[in-house]
């Protein structure tokens, strides 16, 4: 009988500083998501595209012939390397790609998409139709077989090492909205299962402002196989200071499959981004790792955004590092991890 799910099979989900085909993205034109700010997302957007597509292809979801104009238009203004950059008529709700696009895992000369369900972070969002037919779609674009788990599953919900460990949150992934029949332990199952883990790491809580309840993609990152970076608030009167000291103590816990302990670097927390009396959920470790760089969301923080980039330098010694100024691009409560989903090399 065939192996029935992609661990039986010998795929995994790769770290995301292995090497890429291409990153996919999808164009943001909800203005829901960004009101009354939407147009001034394009430029540090397309700058973002702009350094991703200097070491990959760059795939772009767009609905249709008039917002891959308007894409290019943007695109070229910035001088993006269009000659790297696709589109794809995939029509979307919304432009959260890490979350609603394909999740792609690899075994020796083979790609598959996992086709998780999604639903707009426990139904915040509706409609979302559009956005939960990506991965179908782009597996069919590509000729991929997709694995189906029938469950919810957010890209920023989870991050990997090359080692088989998952890092996740118990304030996202054990939350009513998203799967309520499953527990902590059926979860764990469908990650292994799913992503070809072996262990799956959980810390606490996620940032103020954060509406998908707790992503870690806004608070720890693993950078290499043994090392995490973790964001930290030391304003001891700030929201964020005490959830964010208690995922630093457990990461302390955490030993690597060879008794070792996990390194653990700390990244600071911009001064807090406040627009219209909301607190939005800025994080440097929003970050994208792209093939030739490290691509890290900045706020206008003259003294923690130099300092985030320099920590992100140490521990990213192989690529650039560069900032993009995220201030009006996380008026949309996400940046450029949120925003991207990578596709490996095989």
């Amino acid at each position: 009988m065939m192996a029935s799910t992609p661990r039986e099979q010998g795929f995994r989900f790769p770290a995301e500083w292995y090497p890429h085909r291409a990153t996919w993205l999808s164009w943001p034109h909800n203005e829901n998501s960004w009101p009354g700010k939407i147009k001034t997302i394009y430029q540090p957007y397309c700058e973002f595209i702009k350094a991703v597509a200097t070491g990959e292809q760059v795939c772009i979801n767009v609905a249709n012939d008039k917002m891959e104009k308007q894409a290019r238009t943007y695109l070229t203004e910035v001088g993006a390397d269009l000659s790297n950059i696709a589109f794809y008529h995939h029509p979307t709700n919304d432009a959260w790609c890490r979350d609603h696009g394909p999740a792609f895992v690899i075994k020796e000369g083979e790609k598959a998409v996992i086709n998780w369900g999604y639903n707009a972070w426990g139904e915040k969002y509706p409609p979302y139709d559009l956005d939960n037919q990506i991965p179908g779609l782009v597996a069919g674009k590509l000729g991929l077989e997709t694995f189906n788990p029938g469950i919810v599953m957010e890209g920023g919900s989870v991050d990997f090492n090359n080692q088989g460990i998952i890092l996740t949150t118990t304030a996202c992934l054990l939350n009513k909205n998203r799967n309520p029949h499953l527990n902590q332990g059926q979860i764990e199952t469908y990650l292994k299962d799913y992503y070809g883990a072996h262990e799956i790491w959980w810390i606490g809580d996620g940032i103020v402002g954060d509406d998908t309840d707790g992503h870690v993609d806004d608070i720890t990152r693993f950078v290499n196989d043994n090392t995490v970076v973790t964001v930290v608030e030391p304003n001891t009167a700030d929201e964020n200071h005490a959830p964010l000291q208690e995922n630093l103590e457990l990461l302390k816990t955490f030993k690597m499959p060879d008794g070792s302990p996990l390194n653990v670097v700390e990244l600071p927390m911009p001064k807090p981004v406040v627009y219209e009396d909301q607190r939005l959920p800025a994080s440097y470790a929003n970050f994208y790792i792209a093939n030739s760089c490290v691509v890290v969301p900045t706020y206008r923080d003259q003294k923690n955004d130099p300092l985030a980039l320099e920590i992100l330098k140490t521990v990213f010694t192989d690529r650039e590092v560069i900032g993009i100024d995220s201030t009006d691009i996380v008026w949309g409560l996400g940046s450029f991890h949120c925003l991207s989903q990578q596709e490996p090399l095989v």
